[in-house]
């Protein structure tokens, strides 16, 4: 877990000195850079192969693909599929995983205080200020808020998190979708902006009063306090992996064009409201063919022996099916 902590401040992941380590380069999302981190550890040593991955955010990874300055990009908003083909390329999940709200609050502990969609929504809207507002503690009635000015936190970059998270807020607060909306990036009402999924960690656990929202490995790494949520079915649940993999339980990969699933918001008792898929992101006829078989050859690893180091950082695995149909789009898409 240091080996992470030291990759997230670096903000890459160590390059191998094979010959393949300098041509095989990704860029893109922070949220599954933990869980990329680990894989790349792991796969150097097993193959003396290394990875180079940038975690600049979605946005700036879909824009280094589409240049064709990386042999793969990264993001946790999925292009559509008019868009790939437009582009000429590839998409497909890696890797599930869970957007959860953080919070600085003295004397509250992880998972003391439960959030709803609709009072999230009116926390970055501006229209809830303090932390003992009415709405706030009508869900919270055994904890004593303080009166404080609630100082909100929020993605500075272009970023698949923001777009999971604003649409989960567009699926549940009616004034936020017509306000606001989703996307990677928003006109936001309020807030501080930070860099990456590690910048809002870091701006949280620095701020008193601050509430933010990061993907699950960053609050734990971080030791941040998460909050728990009222769900689709009117439930409160805590983030754990057993409520992510129930919201994952409802993606019906194999019908959806390029991939393109959303899981926010999704039904079921258990189900966790924030459960995210990311994407990789590879051009159909790369002009670094042998960098673009290397790299599938790090993504067949990881999906062959990656789940238990995936579980071990709160992520979900995707399922074998799935991998069965994404190793066929390899071979039926990319040109070797």
């Amino acid at each position: 877990m240091n080996f992470i902590k030291a990759i997230v401040a670096a903000g890459m992941v160590a390059a191998s000195t094979s010959a393949f380590a300098a041509d095989i380069t990704g860029a893109g999302a922070t949220f599954p850079f933990p869980i990329y981190s680990k894989w790349a550890d792991a796969y150097k040593k097993e193959t003396g192969n290394g990875l180079n991955y940038q975690s600049i955010g979605s946005g700036a990874g879909i824009k280094q693909i589409q240049a064709k300055t990386v042999t793969f990009g990264a993001s946790d908003a999925p292009l559509k599929a008019e868009q790939l083909e437009k582009d000429g390329l590839v998409q497909w999940p890696m890797v599930m995983g869970a957007i959860v709200p953080v919070v600085n609050l003295e004397g509250i502990k992880p998972g003391d205080l439960i959030l709803s969609g609709e009072v999230l929504g009116d926390i970055y809207l501006g229209k809830i200020t303090k932390w003992n507002d009415a709405a706030i503690a009508k869900l919270n009635p055994k904890l004593t808020l303080p009166a404080d000015a609630i100082t909100v936190v929020r993605r500075s970059d272009g970023s698949g998190t923001t777009f999971n998270f604003t649409d989960y807020l567009s699926k549940s607060n009616a004034d936020w979708k017509s306000k606001v909306g989703s996307g990677t990036a928003v006109e936001w009402p309020v807030g501080v902006g930070a860099k990456g999924n590690e910048g809002v960690a870091g701006n949280i656990s620095q701020t008193k009063n601050a509430i933010g929202y990061v993907e699950y490995a960053y609050a734990k790494q971080n030791k941040l306090t998460y909050t728990g949520m009222i769900n689709k079915a009117g439930k409160t649940v805590q983030p754990t992996v057993a409520a992510f993999q129930a919201a994952a339980s409802n993606a019906d990969w194999a019908k959806a064009p390029g991939y393109y699933v959303i899981l926010t918001d999704q039904p079921g008792d258990a189900s966790w409201p924030i459960t995210a898929a990311t994407f990789i992101l590879m051009h159909k006829d790369a002009t670094d063919k042998a960098a673009s078989q290397e790299a599938l050859k790090f993504f067949k690893y990881a999906f062959e022996k990656g789940g238990k180091a995936a579980e071990e950082l709160d992520y979900i695995p995707m399922p074998e099916s799935v991998v069965k149909l994404i190793e066929k789009t390899w071979s039926s898409d990319i040109k070797s």
